[in-house]
């Protein structure tokens, strides 16, 4: 099976014009694009009764978009982890930060963006303690939503990519839940709290 044959993820700089070459990429095959400037939990709800439609042959559902609600990419977990027969899904976007952790960790991803590397953070998470966790805490200045974002991104960066950790269910779940918080303005030393807790082993969590 090749790559295309596949749910994926594709970073361009494009959007619909990374869609229009992905169609005539996979010619002849059934595309069913949602190209949208914002994906909302109503275009999620539609690509959801989209892949369920039972097909004979491989059909790809696109999702194309600048950004991406949180709640529609929650929405779309379960599709994503368990497409259903002859469905693969393809998210297109303009950058990994505009999806959750949760969503990239579930498929394969085609970086295609000429930017800078992303960095990591002065923390090792593989051996962290609750001494350095705090003092990453309290060193971290005010931020606004974007920096805050941007940083958490950095931490799920040094945990996946530079210590290649085998990150558990509690640790993605505590960074799609990090970005929920970070929508409602709430304040980045509680955030980073919840997203570097579960990396401590469970006999410092109590202190």
């Amino acid at each position: 099976m090749s790559s295309f044959e596949r749910s994926h993820i594709i970073l361009a700089e494009e959007i619909e014009e990374r869609f229009e070459a992905f169609k005539k990429a996979v010619h002849p095959s059934r595309v069913v694009g949602f190209v949208r400037d914002d994906f909302l939990i109503e275009d999620a709800k539609a690509v959801i009764a989209e892949a369920y439609i039972s097909e004979a042959s491989l059909k790809y559902v696109v999702l194309a978009a600048k950004q991406f609600n949180v709640y529609s990419q929650n929405a779309l977990l379960k599709l994503l982890e368990e497409p259903p027969t002859n469905i693969a899904l393809v998210i297109i976007a303009p950058s990994k930060s505009v999806l959750l952790p949760t969503v990239r960790s579930r498929l394969p991803i085609l970086n295609e963006l000429s930017g800078e590397a992303p960095q990591g953070v002065e923390l090792t998470l593989g051996s962290l303690d609750l001494g350095a966790l705090y003092g990453f805490v309290t060193s971290v200045g005010r931020m606004d939503r974007h920096e805050s974002k941007a940083l958490i991104e950095r931490l799920f960066y040094q945990a996946s990519v530079v210590e290649k950790l085998p990150l558990s269910t509690e640790q993605l779940d505590a960074f799609a839940r990090a970005f929920r918080l970070l929508e409602v303005n709430a304040r980045l030393q509680n955030v980073l709290l919840t997203v570097l807790m579960p990396f401590l082993p469970e006999q410092r969590r109590a202190g």
